[in-house]
């Protein structure tokens, strides 16, 4: 997906660089990093704020249930889709981000790549519904809406990599978030 973003930035010689090139070039894959970064806002520090984690989960429920309808690439308000990008920066950044790509890259990899697909990308919309729904019961008591959080991590490691052992890893972690908030609301 870097490379593809790459391309499209030194192909954009001269013309403004824009956020729906980005999504235009990565297309239905761009699913898997927008999850994978709500679940990281989801997990981080700043869901201390009132409020946070439910927005979060909200964004959540708002791409899963666009993956689950089959949209071609998330929707974004038109504003942002025009947002230029300065075409210097994009690329440096890019290559900022590499070595961390190549990393990650050692642990994930496709594996179990029919989970990836359709009609398994649906059940895995799904998976995410569900993460997210079951995190506004669990956002009364602290930290307990990590478990589903880290499950969205999991499923966007997946589906950025294609990585059907991840999206394994998430259903998992999605059903002892279940477990838990049974034990904690019954």
């Amino acid at each position: 997906m870097l490379d593809e973003v790459e391309r499209r930035a030194r192909e954009s010689d001269g013309e403004p660089f824009r956020l729906g090139d980005i999504t235009e070039a990565v297309g239905r894959r761009s699913y898997g990093p927008l999850l994978l970064v709500i679940g990281l806002f989801a997990i981080s520090p700043a869901t201390i704020v009132p409020g946070l984690t439910w927005f979060s989960a909200a964004l959540t429920l708002l791409v899963a249930g666009q993956m689950l309808l089959g949209l071609h690439r998330p929707w974004l308000p038109r504003e942002a889709l025009r947002a230029r990008l300065p075409r210097e920066a994009s690329i440096q950044a890019i290559d900022k981000v590499r070595p961390w790509a190549r990393r990650v890259d050692g642990v994930l990899k496709p594996r179990l790549v029919v989970l990836t697909q359709p009609p398994f990308v649906n059940l895995i919309a799904l998976f995410v519904i569900a993460a997210a729904l079951i995190t506004f019961p669990l956002s009364i008591v602290p930290l307990a809406p990590l478990a589903p959080g880290l499950a969205v991590v999991f499923f966007g490691l997946g589906m950025v990599a294609r990585d059907g052992l991840w999206l394994t890893l998430g259903a998992a972690l999605l059903a002892g978030a279940f477990w838990l908030s049974w034990t904690l609301i019954f």
